[in-house]
């Protein structure tokens, strides 16, 4: 099936609409803005269907932000009230609690703590402004796992969640979104790679086997289904024990 940006675009904003009405009437969106796609193409269809002033940009940099003027961009651009909340003490003072009670930080530690502070942040942010959070992780992401459990995979709804990410780029081009911000490479800020490169192949290929079940490569196959199966948990609320007594 051909994909429509502007009937995707248009049944986004209705959706998000409705979503408020009914779980939030009168309530701004709370998004974390990283400069990067996701945040900024979530934040113009909240915008859209919302109106800038039910909007509010988050901006969390942890210590220095090589590319925080990306962010800045998108909340010039969508004249959206926003905040700079950094994250840099709290993080280093949890780590440095955590190597005072004799825990030493591993590395997937220091990766996916500042994703977990910053949603703690949103919600601090939203529940001081009347505020829901927003999700902007993507059908591709969550597909092979690329998000943080309870970090910016949490939020109170989730718009894009069944787009991939060549779609999510389409609608961004369809609310006139600065094209820097929709085709900037995705990257974690930490490892000095792009996300295609951790992965080990390309959103185009990801895309297209999600989308039609076709790829070429047997072991890019092998390796996304395995990444699928690993990740499936961070789909679901957790697991509990159902007793039958």
């Amino acid at each position: 099936m051909d994909f429509d940006p502007a009937k995707a675009t248009a049944a986004t904003v209705e959706w998000i609409r409705d979503w408020f009405d009914k779980n939030g009437k009168g309530c701004n969106a709370v998004i974390g803005i990283s400069g990067g796609k996701d945040s900024s193409i979530v934040a113009a269809l909240c915008v859209e269907a919302l109106g800038k002033d039910r909007v509010i940009g988050v901006l969390m940099p942890n210590g220095e932000q090589s590319d925080i003027d990306m962010a800045l961009m998108l909340v010039d651009h969508l004249d959206i009230r926003h905040y700079i909340i950094n994250i840099a003490v709290a993080f280093n003072s949890l780590i440095e609690e955590m190597e005072n009670a004799g825990v030493e930080p591993s590395r997937d530690t220091i990766i996916n703590l500042p994703p977990r502070l910053r949603m703690s942040t949103l919600y601090a942010v939203g529940q001081s402004n009347n505020g829901r959070v927003i999700n902007t992780c993507n059908l591709s992401e969550d597909w092979v796992g690329y998000s943080t459990r309870y970090g910016d995979s949490a939020g109170d709804m989730s718009p894009v969640a069944n787009f991939t990410t060549a779609e999510i780029r389409a609608i961004g081009r369809e609310l006139g979104v600065p094209s820097v911000l929709i085709e900037k490479v995705p990257t974690d800020g930490l490892s000095g790679m792009s996300d295609e490169e951790k992965l080990g192949f390309t959103y185009e290929v990801l895309d297209r086997y999600i989308r039609t079940g076709e790829i070429d490569d047997p072991a890019t196959k092998e390796r996304i289904d395995t990444m699928h199966e690993r990740n499936l948990f961070k789909l679901r609320y957790m697991d509990t024990f159902k007793y039958e007594g």
